[in-house]
């Protein structure tokens, strides 16, 4: 709302196909064929979490499977046994963290040693909890409710077991939603937009927020090495129009001023920041 009363023009829905340099400026490919023509981009386009596969999965989001955790969770699974899957630090930040409330935290990793892909110290922490057990090798099958969750079926070396569980928080990473722009925006291996790498302006200052592209920044999930978290990806967007500002400056005075490009593709539930 805040957007429109300052009198941008907000287009729904619309998903962005292609980033294509021209003429000194970007033009924005949308899926119904259309365009939109700007001297600046900032690509906000997010990631998505990944999910485990299962046939019924989605009927079970923000039913007992969710992909953060928040005190809000910590709460309904207070005294239940609940499980992570993941191997990495946030995997395992979240174990901790409802093990302070849950009877039980089952951490499921599906490689044969979670400190290859987890801090040190972290697995310390993990070994030493009473209420935490780490499930080498171990994969989620199936999960089963009758409108919530209330049980999975997961394979481990030793066969299928099914494990009574009120809640799975799935953290296994995010793809970034950055397939239109591949080939154009420099991306990092796991294709997340690289910035800070160019971007010096007359005054010599480098927006930690573009890309290899002139006018070109991204901010949020979809940067590389962004914190993950909504607070921070507000906080770069809002950084980063001071940045557009300063970019559209130093342009020479002659060129025929076009409005900053927004992209809004590339989102689907559940929502990240």
């Amino acid at each position: 709302m805040q957007a429109l009363k300052f009198g941008a023009r907000v287009t729904v829905p619309r998903r962005a196909m292609a980033l294509v340099p021209e003429d000194g400026a970007y033009l924005v490919r949308l899926d119904d064929g259309g365009a939109r023509r700007g001297r600046s981009v900032i690509i906000a386009t997010g990631a998505r979490y990944r999910r485990l596969g299962l046939a019924n999965e989605a009927a079970y989001e923000g039913l007992g499977i969710y992909y953060a955790a928040t005190d809000l969770e910590a709460r309904a699974c207070r005294d239940g046994e609940v499980v992570v899957v993941g191997a990495g630090n946030s995997a395992g930040q979240a174990a901790m963290f409802l093990a302070r409330s849950a009877r039980r935290v089952h951490l499921f990793v599906r490689g044969a040693d979670v400190a290859r892909t987890m801090s040190r110290y972290l697995v310390a922490r993990l070994e030493y909890a009473p209420t935490v057990r780490i499930w080498t090798e171990t994969q989620v099958r199936e999960v089963r409710g009758n409108g919530r969750l209330s049980s999975l079926v997961c394979s481990h070396p030793g066969g299928e077991e099914e494990i009574p569980c009120r809640a799975i928080f799935v953290m296994i990473g995010a793809d970034p939603c950055t397939d239109w722009l591949r080939e154009v925006v420099a991306l990092d291996d796991r294709g997340f937009v690289v910035t800070g790498q160019t971007g010096i302006n007359q005054q010599g200052v480098v927006s930690p927020y573009q890309t290899n592209l002139p006018g070109v920044f991204a901010v949020g999930d979809v940067r590389s090495g962004s914190v993950k978290r909504v607070a921070s990806a507000v906080g770069e967007g809002s950084v980063v129009v001071q940045a557009v500002h300063g970019y559209l400056a130093d342009l020479p005075p002659h060129r025929e001023a076009a409005p900053a490009v927004v992209s809004a593709a590339g989102t689907s539930p559940p929502p990240t920041s």
